[in-house]
């Protein structure tokens, strides 16, 4: 695209991001608190390139290729020539709100911010900047690159000519877009919440191990990925964020955290990227073993 692509948040979903976009021969900055994390985010997708090439899936020359497209950065500053900027933080609706606010005052008037909340509203986020026609939603799936969907989220003011960029980009990226209108959780995280709520609840009821429960749901309903094997790739601390967000916006029980899933992000097992959560991974995330790690008291 003709527009300077800044991401900020090196995080899991910012390291996707960022990989996608470089690899449609776009150049891209990721920003973060620091530029160790910054680095830090590019060294995870190269790690993550690595695995594919070891599978025949990707060559070190795209990977050089991919890798230098990325530029680092700690210093917001760089917003000042960014037409695009997509928002991969965390899903608190403060710290978000405070860094569209600092965006506003940096970007030029014509940029476009785009949000990866999975929860959050869009019009919320704008209000706080004066530009509310040119905030919008892309709720992209984790992992990003392997991911087909992307969810486009309109806020009240969001304007259509907003629209039809986050659309250009999804296609750029290779996304099929979905138009969604604000509502808390939109499609995807509202339908898969529940589930994984109520699979915790399963394996907390002892009514079934994690290895025969997720075997039941892939061979029974045809899922590539088990309900808590997903919820550990997502990250347990997330899913119980986005939980927490649904109960505050719509005060529903099945919003309601399972207790054992509050006790395991307690304990830090937040999945593949803590190595433990449901399952064990060892550091390229791929499982270990089938032992059930939660039956502990």
């Amino acid at each position: 695209m003709a527009s300077n692509i800044l991401i900020v948040g090196a995080g899991v979903m910012g390291q996707g991001l960022a990989e996608t976009i470089a690899s449609t021969g776009n150049e891209v900055v990721l920003l973060d608190r620091t530029l160790k994390i910054a680095h830090n985010g590019i060294l995870r997708v190269g790690e993550r390139i690595d695995q594919e090439i070891r599978k025949w899936g990707k060559t070190q020359a795209e990977k050089r290729a991919i890798l230098s497209r990325i530029t680092p950065s700690a210093d917001l500053q760089d917003a000042k020539h960014a037409g695009i900027v997509i928002e991969a933080i965390p899903d608190d609706l403060r710290k978000k709100r405070e860094l569209f606010q600092m965006l506003d005052d940096l970007c030029p008037e014509d940029s476009i911010f785009i949000t990866n909340t999975a929860t959050l509203s869009i019009t919320e986020l704008a209000q706080v900047t004066n530009r509310p026609d040119k905030v919008i939603g892309m709720h992209f799936l984790h992992p990003v690159p392997k991911i087909p969907l992307v969810e486009i989220v309109r806020g009240l003011k969001t304007s259509e000519e907003t629209y039809d960029k986050a659309r250009q980009l999804a296609d750029l990226l290779g996304k099929t877009p979905i138009r969604v209108y604000e509502y808390p959780g939109y499609v995807t995280t509202r339908i898969i919440v529940p589930l994984l709520n109520e699979a915790i609840h399963v394996l907390m009821e002892g009514v079934s191990t994690a290895q025969e429960i997720d075997t039941a749901m892939k061979l029974g309903y045809g899922f590539d990925i088990g309900p808590l094997a997903l919820a550990d790739q997502m990250g347990l601390d997330v899913v119980m964020s986005w939980m927490e967000n649904l109960l505050g916006e719509l005060s529903e029980h099945k919003y309601n955290p399972c207790p054992l899933l509050r006790k395991m992000v307690r304990a830090g097992r937040l999945g593949v990227k803590t190595g433990r959560g449901f399952f064990k991974y060892d550091k390229e995330g791929n499982r270990i073993n089938d032992d059930n790690l939660t039956q502990e008291k």
